[in-house]
């Protein structure tokens, strides 16, 4: 893995790299909250009021008053009966997984699922079995497979990164036991998806019940830093009974939280930055596909181009580079073995910008791209 050149944010979906101002569709910073005014000073007031961290864990000396303000901001932004906030949205599932281990028989985890629910599915002290990809019949096949008597837990992304996808959690209910315990990961749906942004929960119509687990980032739709873990108030107890990580981890610094909560209210409250997000990327995908890129119907903000070759990865880096927009080029450990370029849609990118990728990225395999 080769460590990628430094970049330097600028404006709300701009870059700087070397010399050149580019475009920015890399980073997942939906609602542009990162570099949001009233973030900014929040964070900046956090820190002239607050200092920058408790430096103890919560369940010593470190359990300031904030975070329970941003817990509760967030359980009511889900919907959710409690909020747990965490360090990292990894660390959410990590945390999780930890004061579930021992509780059941089997693990099912999507195929496609975010390393972190992988990484997870470690402390289970329980087998780990994939089921294909987004598939209810699958599920159902390896569910049967696990027998009558199985106590089950299904891992898996709320909204995939790869393609901006949603699990069918509605379907996944219908054939899973009553009985089973759902980790969904929203790092990425969570604000986004949803008539609300409650995200993948409300994009498939489920309801929140005792046996759901939400886990979320705080720096995808939010902008700012940290994880949280949404679900049952008996689940939070029992986390703080039993997650060695938990107890052991340094908080959120202060600043953070206090930007994470205004954040909150802004996403809570301004209805408009969803539209602008619908608009944009029903825009830069529709613009794609009729240039003959094969891409998904998905709910996500994210235009997926999957190269056929090194020569048309190069083409598409040449062709975004002279368009003025930096190449969003993704391979990671534990993604997909090929590369591809993502395009991660926000609120706040312009027409023009939106305009610019099309015509950057040219005509798609189905319009006579090269197959080398």
């Amino acid at each position: 893995m080769i460590e990628p050149g430094p970049l330097q944010q600028l404006d709300r979906t701009y870059v700087r790299l070397g010399r050149r101002k580019l475009s920015y569709f890399s980073g997942c910073d939906y609602f542009r909250m990162a570099s949001h005014p009233e973030v900014m000073a929040a964070l900046e007031s956090g820190a002239r009021r607050y200092g920058l961290n408790v430096a103890a864990s919560r369940l010593t000396t470190g359990n300031h008053q904030l975070y329970r303000e941003l817990e509760r901001r967030l359980a009511e932004f889900f919907a959710a009966e409690s909020a747990l906030v965490v360090p990292t949205g990894y660390m959410a599932d990590l945390i999780a997984a930890q004061t579930l281990a021992g509780d059941f028989s089997h693990a099912l985890i999507d195929e496609a699922s975010h390393s972190s629910l992988s990484d997870a599915a470690r402390f289970l002290d329980c087998p780990l079995v994939q089921f294909k990809h987004r598939d209810a019949a699958d599920l159902d096949r390896v569910v049967r497979r696990c027998g009558a008597r199985a106590k089950l837990l299904l891992l898996t992304d709320g909204m995939f990164s790869r393609d901006g996808s949603a699990a069918p959690l509605a379907d996944y209910l219908e054939v899973l036991p009553k009985d089973t315990v759902v980790l969904v990961d929203d790092a990425h749906g969570g604000g986004i998806l949803g008539r609300t942004g409650k995200g993948s929960l409300e994009e498939a119509g489920v309801p929140r019940h005792r046996r759901m687990i939400q886990t979320v980032t705080l720096s995808k739709s939010f902008g700012t830093y940290g994880g949280a873990i949404l679900g049952a108030a008996a689940l939070r107890q029992r986390i703080l009974d039993r997650s060695a990580l938990f107890m052991g981890s340094t908080p959120l610094p202060l600043p953070l939280a206090n930007a994470a909560l205004r954040s909150i209210r802004i996403v809570a409250a301004d209805q408009g930055l969803r539209k602008r997000l619908a608009r944009n990327q029903t825009c830069l995908k529709d613009g794609l596909r009729k240039a003959g890129w094969p891409l998904p119907e998905a709910p996500g903000p994210i235009a997926t181009l999957a190269p056929e070759s090194k020569s048309q990865i190069a083409r598409l880096e040449q062709g975004l580079l002279a368009g003025g927009i930096y190449p969003p080029l993704v391979k990671y450990p534990g993604g997909p073995a090929e590369s591809y370029f993502r395009f991660a849609i926000s609120s706040e990118h312009s027409r023009e910008q939106l305009d610019a990728v099309i015509e950057a990225v040219g005509p798609g395999p189905r319009r006579g791209a090269s197959h080398e």
